[in-house]
């Protein structure tokens, strides 16, 4: 087999080398190592522990066989049975139980601080995990239903209660929390809590079927005042001014297929099957992340999603092209 050429090798490598630099440049960060929430604070903290000690005993082990080669290179003396016997517990029993016990110690107490929030909390979201989306209620606010998005209160705790509609899944905001997993017939709790505004990606950390890597969802952390009124906002029904093309597009969604599947309160949309639209044209993304929330993806997801997110349980909608227009406008206004 031919060997590739000196100039090929380099230019694959300088490919791989920017991938991974663009990949380090992505806008919603997935890395425990940024921890904006107390939880992952925690996580974070035990993880450098974790890493400085490795370094250490790798350092302590790299000075041992360097200075066996050394004295094994000189030849000038031996090592007597007791110095080694002596060496061998003090560096190979006795620190590594030191270090195993107060790691051990060090784990148990942050385990037990991340079992629930110092403050009890007086929000309360409950996640519902679909192949392969996130259905998002706020039981304290009835009517306040979105699908892969969750809005909290900055600087405060929030209670989340999990649970699964299909399979096994597993909730996980990197940057917040530590993952949690949904599992058929059973609710599972964990809190969120972060005093730094903004978005935070959210994945699905167990493996759920073909399209598991496009099962996101996005944690936005607001102000509180911000956060009461976009619950207040998403909890009231789709009775905005439309124009024309959008009362005629609001006319296609609701003699079409596509209300039997899907919600848009207000209208009689009254499906649930899939997401609730009522605040589509407000969201971070078509198709838990698969797509962005563009009038071109949002068009193509219509006519054939299996394009996009191969395998997910819509499909192709026979929306006649002069229609489609209409109905793009109607849906973009739901906000």
């Amino acid at each position: 087999m031919r060997h590739s050429h000196p100039r090929q090798r380099l230019w694959r490598l300088s490919i791989v080398l920017s991938v991974l630099l663009l990949a380090g440049c992505a806008r919603h960060r997935q890395s425990t190592l940024h921890a904006s929430g107390a939880g992952a604070q925690r996580i974070e903290g035990l993880w450098w522990l974790l890493f400085w000690i490795s370094m250490a005993v790798f350092a302590e082990v790299m000075l041992i066989l360097g200075w066996a080669l050394w004295r094994r290179r000189r030849a000038t003396a031996t090592i007597k049975g007791g110095d080694a016997i002596g060496a061998i517990t003090v560096l190979g029993v006795a620190v590594p139980f030191v270090i195993l016990v107060a790691a051990y110690g060090l784990g148990l107490r942050d385990l037990n601080a991340l079992a629930a929030p110092r403050e009890k909390p007086d929000v309360t979201v409950e996640v519902i995990g679909h192949q392969w989306w996130w259905e998002i209620h706020y039981p304290d606010r009835a009517g306040a239903v979105t699908a892969n998005e969750m809005h909290i209160p900055v600087g405060q705790p929030v209670k989340v209660r999990l649970r699964t509609a299909d399979v096994q899944h597993s909730f996980w905001v990197p940057q917040l929390m530590p993952k949690t997993d949904l599992i058929a017939g059973k609710v599972n709790e964990t809190w969120l809590q972060t005093d730094r505004a903004g978005t935070y990606r959210a994945q699905c950390a167990e493996y759920c079927g073909k399209q598991h890597a496009f099962m996101a969802l996005m944690v936005v952390a607001e102000p509180r005042p911000a956060f009461d009124a976009w619950v207040a906002a998403t909890a009231q029904p789709a009775t905005g001014t439309l124009t024309t093309a959008q009362q005629r597009g609001r006319q296609i969604f609701e003699q079409s297929s596509c209300a039997s599947c899907h919600t848009i309160r207000g209208t009689s949309a009254v499906g649930e099957v899939g997401p609730d639209l009522t605040t589509i044209g407000s969201r971070w993304s078509i198709g838990a992340g698969a797509a962005p929330n563009d009038a071109g993806h949002l068009g193509g997801w219509i006519v054939n999603s299996q394009t996009i997110k191969p395998g997910n349980a819509m499909p192709p909608q026979p929306v006649a092209a002069q229609d489609l227009p209409d109905l793009l406008s109607y849906l973009q206004s739901l906000k």
